[in-house]
């Protein structure tokens, strides 16, 4: 199989431009499946991995256009022009759709050879209908979305896929149950909202779920025995029976009384502080309860397959969703976070091994394996904000399984004598966690119990040997506490550390509690031991990057954290990475650049997120290249990965008042802070002009960012110059200027108050007869921000900046390729949209120094742009800079813009953005040295 997403992503989108134009039913179906298994799913044979053309008889002989036995599938082909939801007349003068014809003859096949995928194609689209759902829409994948789509296919030739998907519907259910027995369970408590119901109930859900597990998964002595035992009580009794069957599991056997009832002392001890707690409150039970949890939480349900990893998110989504949000968690994907613990340690490990199982069969290689297992038992692992536990838990899994990949290939070398040789020493004890929510730290340790359970199961049938789970082990190792307030070192020493990673809260400075500020600023601190100056203005997550690199100073521990993207970006760069950099000599070990990180929770959470890998420079010690993935997956290698996630020098651009260079100043428009009284909305426009015709003199045009790029028309009173005698003469003008005056003399700022003395005028008053116009927030799928020229009739409002001054060469120099990729990577964000600004983006840009003749082609550029634009008085400039409708004339015309400036500058035509950036930043340290 292909391991590499970029790679598939790459052979994806060759296989779907190659089949672009092609697709004729009976001669391409067996060249169309072969090539798509074999160069994007990586199937070696496929010649021997699919079958075409098998009978079936459905009366008369019929053939099945083709099969794939191994994962299941059905496929049935049509020609590139056939509709896949209108039905055809059959051979028998029936009309059924594509997926009808593939049921029909699904439903002839022996039962083991019935499919649980039908795929229906027809060259430019796959419908999948699953069999397990066979009422549900098919997912449809469409082949020219194949490059960013291609793992909604995977299941096509790795049955792990389906085992996946299957994992995180059981889980996702699983945390449904949960759900359902928590809202229940609530409801009988005397007082629902009080802090001892919450944290009590809290834990007997993860009891009840770990009890359900273990009677699944073999844990306990018999199938169903927590089902069966329960099943003996009415509903009344069981608060008394849980009560009593928790004190069970808590004991061991020699302490118990002998006298004890025999279902209930056929139960294991447990141990592992699961049950230890006697002081939480249990209330009575109800009919509903119990129907819920033995009939659907018991005896419809498996819990054995759930995913530790997928369901620990899951559980913990039985939380208020207002009490996770405001605590700024987003939890993980099984794929997130194997984009930080990949690259951080798995990778390496898995070629590690792979080295190993290539020699040939010997006592060295034996040696050697058991080495690489003992290593994999050394290693130690922290997760600072382990929330329910979802990377340490996939962390485990994933070391354990190369453990087993160990133990498999020493079963067939020779006999393992268990006297002398442990089969399993990767131990959950090798995992800690820090978390500020008790009810997260004890589905963190059951989901790594419930992980322990599973792959020991794996390994009793390496092993063939049965293995026992219990009792389970006490480990103290995820911690209930503020990790912004905790010493690290009393989770786990610095000295015994190998990796630190996980998820951060992300709350944004402005969306912070007082409680999350009052952390940063405890963590951020100058030398006299007081807060610095721009704590108050970093993201909440910036704590822990502060804290982990504290901790690594002086120690080869690697770490690797998630974070949004505007760590990297605007002015938080050089607030948070100057300081890390110089103090801890920090360097990037790799980095995702932006992504859109999903979750597994319930009301997932959308937001743009970088990874970073980050470690201690070692003095005298060459640095290894460093990789930055892009949101595609690709793997570039650099030199050197600087604060903004590119390969570039450790430069950092921090926020200045004037230009670096010679050029004219950029400003914000006006702010009209009037209550929305100056305004005239483009509704109301006629109506007051009609009103008061003489008012139209002192009426302009009003334009932000949304005006300016979407056309839209609104309009101010401008009264700057307007006499006494004038105003008096307007009513209806007047009407508003009072009601000005009265939201400014109301506000609770005092300096809007004070604008209460000048009610007829905007905060401020920059009328200038000619302008460059740039929106403040524009979209990200924009390749050029959409700039242009303004003048006298218009009033710029606080939501675009302007340049006064400026002329043709500027506005084709900041209109060019190579602005905007200065732009991309030196401007905030807000969500994802490009946040421009003057003091970061404009006044740090370093400009080229052009020749006259060069600077004649970027004027000559610049116009060009500005005409081709007004071919299209009708269109928006939105309209204009989409990029599937921008129209040909104006796309070569930035073009020949972004040709003269490039020239200007000495680049190279065909220069990367990250190349265009690394040289800007060159530029940059230079003019400012």
């Amino acid at each position: 199989m292909i391991n590499r997403d970029a790679e598939q992503r790459s052979a994806a989108k060759n296989f779907a431009e190659e089949w672009q134009n092609r697709g004729y039913e009976k001669g391409e179906t067996h060249a169309f499946w072969m090539e798509l298994l074999q160069s994007v799913y990586g199937v070696k044979n496929p010649a021997q991995f699919i079958t075409f053309e098998n009978r079936v008889r459905l009366g008369n002989t019929s053939f099945i256009d083709a099969e794939i036995p191994a994962t299941k599938v059905l496929i049935e082909q049509k020609g590139k022009d056939i509709d896949l939801s209108k039905p055809a007349k059959q051979s028998d003068g029936t009309f059924l759709t594509p997926f009808q014809q593939a049921k029909r003859y699904a439903d002839e096949l022996p039962n083991s050879s019935r499919p649980r995928w039908i795929v229906v194609c027809n060259f430019r689209e796959f419908r999948v209908h699953d069999m397990e759902r066979p009422h549900d829409e098919p997912e449809i994948v469409l082949l020219e979305n194949l490059p960013k789509e291609y793992y909604r296919l995977s299941f096509l030739a790795d049955d792990r896929a389906v085992h996946l998907k299957r994992e995180t519907e059981l889980s996702v259910k699983a945390g449904e149950l949960v759900g359902r027995l928590y809202e229940e369970i609530l409801g009988r408590y005397r007082d629902p909202g009080a802090e001892r119901t919450l944290k009590s109930l809290n834990m007997l859900c993860v009891r009840l779920v770990f009890c359900l597990y273990a009677e699944d998964a073999g844990i306990f002595a018999a199938k169903n025995q927590f089902h069966d035992y329960l099943a003996r009580f009415d509903a009344r009794d069981l608060r008394r029976v849980l009560i009593d069957l928790f004190k069970i599991l808590n004991t061991p056997e020699s302490e118990r009384d002998p006298y004890l009832d025999a279902e209930l002392a056929a139960f294991p001890y447990v141990n592992g502080g699961l049950f230890a707690e006697t002081d939480i409150e249990i209330p009575q039970f109800d009919d509903k309860i119990k129907t819920l949890l033995l009939n659907k939480a018991s005896d419809d349900f498996d819990w054995s397959e759930i995913s530790p990893t997928i369901f620990g998110a899951v559980f913990e989504s039985t939380l208020n969703p207002e009490t996770r949000r405001s605590g700024g968690m987003h939890y993980t994907s099984v794929e997130n976070i194997h984009k930080v613990i990949d690259p951080l340690f798995l990778d390496a490990l898995k070629a590690e091994l792979a080295e190993i199982l290539r020699a040939p069969r010997s006592r060295s290689r034996e040696k050697k394996l058991r080495a690489f297992q003992q290593k994999l038992a050394a290693l130690v692992f922290l997760d600072p904000a382990c929330g329910s536990g979802n990377f340490l838990t996939e962390t485990y899994l994933a070391l354990r399984r190369l453990e087993n990949e160990v133990l498999r290939a020493l079963t067939n070398q020779i006999d393992l004598n268990f006297a002398e040789f442990r089969p399993i020493q990767v131990s959950i004890g090798q995992f800690f966690g820090l978390e500020i929510n008790d009810f997260a730290v004890a589905v963190a340790q059951t989901a790594l119990w419930i992980a322990e359970s599973q792959m020991m199961r794996e390994t009793e049938d390496i092993v063939q040997k049965t293995l026992d789970f219990l009792p389970l082990k006490s480990y103290a190792n995820i911690r209930e506490g503020n990790a912004l307030r905790i010493d690290w070192a009393s989770i786990v020493p610095a000295e015994k550390l190998s990796y630190i990673m996980g998820n951060p809260p992300f709350a944004g400075y402005s969306l912070q509690s007082k409680t999350q500020k009052e952390d940063l600023l405890s963590v951020f601190l100058d030398e006299k031991g007081k807060p610095t100056k721009t704590a108050g203005k970093l993201d909440y997550v910036s704590g822990w990057f502060y804290k982990a690199a504290q901790f690594i100073a002086g120690t080869p521990i690697r770490a690797a954290l998630v974070s949004t993207n505007s760590v990297c970006q605007g002015e938080q760069v050089a607030a948070l990475w100057k300081p890390l950099f110089e103090q801890f000599n920090l360097r990037f070990d790799f980095a995702y650049r932006t992504f859109r990180w999903d979750s597994d929770a319930s009301d997932k959470a959308h937001v743009h997120c970088v990874i970073i890998g980050f470690s201690q420079k070692k003095s005298g010690v060459p640095a290894a290249p460093a990789p930055i993935f892009s949101e595609q997956g690709e793997r570039v290698p650099a030199k050197n990965i600087n604060a903004y996630l590119i390969d570039a020098p450790d430069v950092f651009v921090e926020s200045r008042k004037k230009p670096l260079c010679d050029v004219p100043e950029m400003t914000t428009g006006n702010r009209p802070a009037d209550g929305g009284n100056l305004i005239i909305e483009a509704e109301d426009y006629d109506a007051f002009i009609q009103a008061e015709p003489a008012a139209e003199k002192f009426i302009k045009r009003f334009m932000g960012s949304e005006e300016f790029i979407n056309g839209k028309k609104r309009y101010c009173l401008w009264l700057v110059g307007a006499s006494p005698a004038e105003l008096r003469n307007l009513p209806k003008v007047r009407e508003r200027i009072e009601a000005c005056r009265s939201d400014r003399a109301n506000a609770v700022d005092a300096g809007r108050r004070k604008l209460a003395e000048t009610p007829s005028l905007f905060r401020e008053t920059k009328n200038p007869e000619k302008f460059v116009v740039v929106p403040s927030v524009s979209s990200e799928r924009r390749k050029y921000v959409p700039m242009g020229f303004l003048d006298a009739g218009t009033i710029a409002s606080n939501l675009v900046l302007i340049v006064p001054e400026a002329s043709l060469y500027h506005f084709g120099v900041l209109t060019s390729s190579v602005h905007m990729a200065w732009m991309r990577a030196i401007c905030g964000r807000l969500k994802s949209d490009y946040r421009y600004s003057a003091s970061v983006v404009y006044n740090n840009f370093p400009w080229c120094d052009a020749k006259p003749e060069q600077r004649a082609k970027i004027e000559a550029a610049a116009q060009a742009i500005l005409d081709a634009r007004e071919r299209y008085p009708d269109c928006s400039l939105a309209d204009l800079y989409d990029e599937t409708t921008m129209p040909p004339e104006l796309r070569r015309a930035h073009r020949d813009n972004d040709r003269a400036v490039l020239a200007a500058y000495g680049f190279p035509a065909g220069a990367s953005e990250s190349v265009l950036v690394a040289r800007l930043l060159e530029k940059y340290q230079a003019l400012q040295s």
